[in-house]
């Protein structure tokens, strides 16, 4: 029976044994397995880095090429808005040569007419002695009319006063009977 006892425990032995060595291989293959799986993690991580690489660089190439267009159109467009301003410059300078050569007519034609006037009345009194004070008016006045051939106006006072002293100067002459 010591026999059969021993015949049983080297079976017994022998299924532990079978069991270690399977355990043993189970734990190899396992870490291998684990190793496997860190390793095509690391595999997808780094496929996954650069896919995203690849993109962005996609990303900044059509962004740049996007920027690219944008100050293309940008360029034409300002381009554009030169163009009309000289456009509209030319235009303005035009009308502003124009306006100057009117105003320059114009300016021509008064002052040639005041100028005529100015000359009547100088001769009209020249006919007429007066005293002095009357001879320095006119001379006043004409020179007020040289000088403000815009804005005569500004000469009406002293024309008053001359017109007041070549009354006074009729009347003396009337009262002397000249």
């Amino acid at each position: 029976s010591g026999a059969y006892g021993a015949s049983v425990s080297d079976e017994e032995l022998k299924r532990r044994v079978a069991e270690e060595l399977a355990l043993e291989q189970a734990k190899k293959e396992s870490e291998n397995q684990k190793r496997l799986k860190q390793s095509s993690e690391v595999d997808q991580e780094r496929a996954f880095a650069n896919e995203q690489l690849t993109r962005a660089i996609l990303r900044e190439r059509i962004s740049s090429e996007e920027e690219r267009a944008k100050a293309k159109h940008l360029a034409k467009q300002l381009e554009e808005k030169d163009r009309v301003i000289k456009k509209q410059d030319a235009f303005y300078k035009e009308q502003l040569a124009r306006l100057e050569e009117r105003s320059s007519e114009f300016y021509k034609v008064t002052t040639e007419q005041y100028q005529k006037a100015a000359e009547e009345v100088e001769a009209k009194f020249k006919r007429y002695e007066f005293h002095p004070v009357c001879a320095d008016l006119q001379a006043q006045i004409l020179q007020c009319y040289r000088q403000n051939t815009q804005q005569t106006l500004s000469c009406s006072a002293l024309a008053n006063q001359y017109m007041r002293c070549v009354n006074q100067a009729k009347q003396s002459m009337l009262e002397k009977g000249g």
